[in-house]
């Protein structure tokens, strides 16, 4: 009886460490207060939180829920006032703002409502920047590189405009090739489908489904609902808590 309580407990301890190896992202009792000189606003409360590799995760809930608040903790923009969070077994909540940006360089990918290209840059040339500020490609491949990522992406005709010269599916298209210049082992999409209109926006959320059946990782904020139909996990933040977590 005793030797089977035994191997009981070693198979459960192989179970955790195969868990902990597949999570890409742990988030641990985390908060985030902004303070003021008249009040404090809790955005996060105790959030607990892990994604694993090749998920497609959908953070959604309403306006000032703390969806945003805990994208900018994840990609290391923000910092938590309590808690911590590891990506690859690595913590990366007390990273310095210089260390952090390093790391977000060359580990996530981030995609932007507003898309957020340099409008003096081509679109070939927005791509090219995460590899030239990272290095993380030699000088003569990014070129290649990031043609290669725009016809993934059939926007490789546009490559030598100005995002002045895009519509806003086409901006969008460029900033997720932008986010996925240094090949990332995640990619984080805030509201990237909130300045579209709903067909465009159907297309956008294709390219994701499709990067997350290609293996990558995929975590996006958003307020629509519908989402849900098209990830494998749904995650709904309250009033800066976690109510619910879905798998489809």
């Amino acid at each position: 009886m005793e030797e089977k309580m035994i191997l009981s407990t070693t198979e459960k301890n192989r179970n955790l460490h195969r868990e902990t190896e597949s999570n890409l992202l742990e988030i641990t009792n985390v908060c985030k207060t902004y303070n003021s000189s008249k009040t404090n606003c809790t955005a996060l409360k105790n959030i607990n939180l892990n994604i694993k590799q090749k998920e497609f995760t959908a953070i959604v809930g309403k306006s000032g829920c703390g969806k945003s608040t805990l994208l900018n903790l994840i990609a290391g923009i923000d910092v938590p006032t309590e808690g911590e969070i590891h990506f690859e077994g690595n913590p990366i909540h007390n990273l310095s703002q210089d260390k952090a940006s390093i790391w977000r360089g060359k580990s996530v990918g981030v995609v932007f409502q507003f898309f957020q290209l340099l409008p003096t840059l081509t679109i070939l040339e927005n791509v090219i920047m995460p590899m030239d500020l990272c290095k993380t490609y030699p000088l003569k491949e990014r070129k290649t590189r990031a043609y290669h990522i725009l016809e993934k992406l059939n926007i490789a005709d546009q490559a030598n405009k100005l995002p002045s010269e895009l519509s806003g599916g086409q901006q969008q298209r460029a900033s997720i090739a932008r986010a996925l210049a240094n090949n990332p082992k995640m990619i984080l999409a805030d509201e990237p489908t909130g300045n579209l209109d709903s067909k465009t926006a159907e297309v956008v959320h294709g390219i994701f489904r499709k990067l997350s059946d290609d293996g990558n990782t995929v975590l996006m904020v958003t307020h629509e609902n519908d989402i849900k139909n098209i990830v494998s996990r749904s995650i709904t933040l309250s009033d800066g808590e976690i109510v619910l977590d879905t798998r489809n």
